[in-house]
């Protein structure tokens, strides 16, 4: 029996590292419980820029990590997503980094819904809502299509009822087959390409589909791919996929969708007898109403021939000449009337531009300027004299007042400098002040040496 580890002396314990502690029981979960199914709940879904998916499965107590590398994510038929139920097989592990245990997806499947259930559904929802199921996009069948376009396996039961309806119905049409895998994970993109090959050829109608199946057997048609080129294709499509309870998603974006490929060759070509009957009912409509429209013509033929016009129609010919001759007078009364009126209208213009002829206008006004400039001039003249009569006493006025006519007589006046203040009084000043003196003519500077009061 092995003693424990807290009893064994430090310098007799084997000490191990931590890696080799992840990697024993790395080994161990492996070995005892290597690969599982477990259901739980994802949470924290992301996927890296490798491709690699990382999450949480969890439920109520517990969690687990998880990856799922991009290998077996790019396999699954739906989108994977945080709150789904799923169940997931995988090797149970530990991720030795983080000493941290988790599982490595090789498998998952929704819980309660099978996968491709719910690829359908979410698929369904996306293209439904871009419009590719809208009728408005819908185009109408060719009546006698003369190049039918068919996808599917040359081996099938769905061509040999294909062809076997045509014959019988209306063996006068061509049939191209586009041979296509039906089945399994080449069937898309070859059912693709066989659209676009007989859509580009020119076909007026193509049938693409396949006899019933299991929703596995019938998932190629359920292809993003292949719902888009039925969508592009600018050939009327009929999509008759399994049986009459059978719905694909290519039903939804064709044109036309038929509950099985018997039924689809039905519609493409109508039986050759009925067309017969049909032309032949078409024909004794035309000839009926050929014959009550040519029995109508000929009574208004009749009544024409009776009438007025006919029986005389010189009649007719004198009327309409005399009511263009009564046309043309008028027409001359109307073109002198205005001709004498527009000459009216000329004279009285002509008359008009001699009154405002610029020459009389011109001399109308050298005329006025004359008299106006006799009329400046002596008014100038009268209004002068008045002015310098009033000017001349106030002239002598001015003089007389004038401190010029008063220092002319003898007197000066004297301001102190530098202020320029004007000197009444000798005690405005003092010994060695500059003076500024004015006389009757000129002046002077001068500094004062001395100061006498009266």
């Amino acid at each position: 029996m092995a003693l424990e580890a807290s009893k064994i002396p430090v310098e007799q314990a084997e000490i191990w590292t931590v890696s080799q502690l992840t990697r024993r029981v790395k080994g161990l979960i492996e070995d005892e419980i290597g690969t599982i199914w477990v259901g739980g709940e994802i949470s924290n879904w992301r996927v890296s820029p490798a491709g690699h998916a990382y999450f949480t499965l969890k439920d109520e107590n517990s969690q687990l990590s998880g990856v799922m590398f991009r290998g077996r994510l790019a396999g699954l038929r739906f989108e994977p997503e945080s709150g789904l139920e799923v169940i997931v097989s995988g090797l149970v592990t530990v991720y030795e980094q983080r000493g941290q245990y988790q599982i490595i997806c090789e498998e998952m499947q929704p819980k309660g819904v099978g996968a491709l259930q719910l690829a359908f559904d979410k698929l369904k929802a996306k293209l439904e809502a871009e419009g590719l199921f809208d009728e408005e996009h819908k185009k109408p069948l060719p009546l006698l299509p003369r190049r039918i376009g068919i996808v599917t396996s040359p081996t099938g039961a769905a061509i040999r009822d294909i062809l076997n309806v045509i014959e019988r119905r209306f063996a006068n049409v061509h049939v191209l087959l586009y041979p296509a895998r039906v089945q399994g994970e080449e069937a898309a993109p070859e059912i693709v390409e066989g659209i676009e090959t007989l859509d580009a050829y020119g076909v007026d109608v193509m049938i693409i589909g396949r006899g019933g199946g299991s929703l596995e057997d019938l998932w190629p048609f359920n292809e993003e791919a292949v719902v888009r080129a039925v969508f592009a294709a600018e050939t009327p499509i009929i999509s008759a996929v399994g049986h009459e309870i059978d719905y694909s998603l290519s039903d939804l974006a064709a044109d036309v969708r038929a509950p099985t490929p018997s039924a689809a060759a039905e519609l493409v070509v109508q039986e050759h007898e009925a067309l017969v009957e049909s032309v032949s009912r078409l024909q004794a409509r035309l000839g009926r109403a050929m014959s009550s429209s040519i029995e109508s013509f000929r009574n208004r033929l009749d009544v024409a021939k009776a009438s007025y016009i006919f029986r005389r129609p010189e009649e007719l010919i004198r009327q309409l000449r005399q009511r263009t001759d009564e046309g043309r007078m008028g027409l001359e009364r109307a073109v002198h009337a205005q001709v004498d009126a527009e000459r009216h209208r000329l004279n009285s213009a002509l008359r008009a531009i001699a009154l405002l002829s610029p020459v009389n206008q011109i001399q109308r006004a050298v005329e006025s300027l004359g008299a106006l400039r006799l009329r400046l001039l002596s008014g100038g003249s009268s209004s002068l004299g008045r002015k310098r009569a009033k000017f001349h006493p106030l002239v002598a006025q001015l003089d007389a007042l004038s401190p010029l006519a008063i220092l002319s007589r003898g007197y000066s006046a004297a301001w102190k400098m530098p202020g320029g203040e004007l000197v009444h009084d000798a005690k405005q000043l003092k010994p060695k002040d500059k003076l500024k003196l004015k006389f009757g003519k000129g002046g002077a500077s001068a500094t004062v040496d001395k100061i006498e009061e009266d």
